[in-house]
């Protein structure tokens, strides 16, 4: 039998849009009330509230009592039969994963450390078995995961779906992670840029929350920027906006992975500043590096404090190019607070233009080392249609009905 669609402008079809805009706002939220829920989608408080009623009759929604301001609240989340959804981080040094329901409530965890010049083949095998044994922990099948989505630390191609810059990923240029990882475990992966996950986490629910635009700027073993830009992320033609670790900082500097010279990953990145202490036995890490500071060495302290500066000096042209209104610092060497952010501060607005609000506010991000798995999250449940979530609790109801 043929399905009837209802008819464009219907009544019927402005209930089944209305429900998809409240589904949405969940999606990208998490959970809201119904007086918020009714801010973030336009609708009447009444219209909002019928139909929060009908799904969670359905089984679509979660509502339970909350208190807002002293104010009881009802909280409306999605439900988790709705399905899964997965994560994957693959850092320079570690790999993480995660598994969450629609609602962004995280039901597993766990994380593995990388070798320095890991490969898509391998690790992506092990990714698989690790994720697959994570379905299990938690009751469910492979089947139950909607939606896959994969942080890597390289600028991706969004048309190709590959890293589009030689040199910054080697054993995974040329591939296309989506599809290789799609086929070992049957279920659609979506890929991305580390900076702009961590980018997306910390706009959702983090330090960059209710910003008009924000830069996240991912500082560790390598520098990148995700940047969000009307609530979305600005990636660029080919993917490559926001790799500020590219911006040439000294035009005689060394030589940098990507053929250019002096690029601002050369002077700040993690193995530019462990260089710095090449004899030093106990510097291996940059939490060695970060240890060693917060216990008050001058030295450790000087090298985080020349990092920060020229961070601002790059950071400052990201905010003339793109004004955002507040720049959050992640990343590992975001831990050093504000002895990395105050001379980033401070060499920023030595360079970038003065608005006649000021200038962008620098904070240190909420979301810490989970920042991109969080995001990777996000991103997979953004890719979760509407029309899936209602076959799959639809699929739910039969089968138990």
């Amino acid at each position: 039998m043929n399905s009837r669609s209802p008819t464009p402008g219907s009544q019927t079809s402005l209930r089944e849009a209305n429900r998809a805009r409240i589904v949405e706002s969940l999606k990208h939220h998490g959970h809201l009330t119904q007086v918020e829920l009714a801010g973030a989608t336009g609708l009447s408080p009444a219209t909002v509230s019928n139909i929060v009623k009908e799904l969670s009759a359905s089984g679509v929604l979660h509502t339970e009592s909350a208190s807002r301001s002293g104010r009881r609240a009802i909280e409306v989340t999605l439900a988790r039969q709705l399905g899964l959804v997965a994560g994957l981080h693959f850092s320079s040094r570690h790999l993480r994963i995660a598994i969450s329901d629609i609602g962004r409530t995280v039901v597993a965890e766990n994380h593995v450390p990388l070798a320095l010049e890991h490969r898509h083949d391998s690790e992506l095998n092990r990714a698989a078995l690790l994720l697959t044994d994570m379905v299990e922990s938690v009751n469910a099948s492979m089947a139950d995961i909607l939606a896959v989505g994969v942080a890597l630390p390289a600028p991706i191609d969004a048309r190709t779906g590959m890293v589009s810059t030689p040199g910054l990923l080697r054993g995974w240029e040329g591939v296309s992670v989506a599809e290789v990882l799609g086929t070992r475990i049957q279920r659609p992966v979506f890929v991305d840029s580390e900076a702009n996950l961590g980018g997306l986490a910390e706009f959702r629910a983090g330090a960059a929350k209710g910003a008009g635009g924000a830069a996240y700027i991912r500082v560790g073993h390598s520098i990148s920027a995700g940047m969000i830009v009307n609530g979305s992320i600005f990636r660029g033609v080919t993917g490559k906006a926001g790799q500020i670790g590219h911006v040439t900082i000294d035009e005689n500097g060394a030589i940098c992975r990507c053929g250019s010279r002096g690029c601002l990953d050369t002077l700040a990145g993690g193995p530019a500043l462990l260089e710095l202490f090449r004899d030093d036995p106990g510097m291996q890490r940059l939490r060695d590096l970060l240890v060693r500071a917060e216990g008050g060495d001058a030295s450790a302290r000087r090298v985080i404090a020349d990092a920060g500066r020229h961070i601002g000096i790059a950071a400052a042209s990201l905010c003339n190019l793109f004004d955002p209104e507040r720049l959050v610092i992640g990343g590992e060497l975001a831990q050093a607070g504000e002895i990395l952010l105050a001379p980033l501060r401070h060499a920023l607005e030595r360079s970038a233009l003065q608005g006649l609000g000021g200038f962008p506010e620098v904070v240190q991000g909420e979301l810490g080392d989970r920042a991109e798995l969080l995001g990777c999250l996000a991103f997979a449940i953004d890719h979760v249609g509407v029309d899936a979530d209602f076959r799959a609790i639809s699929a739910s109801n039969f089968a138990t009905g």
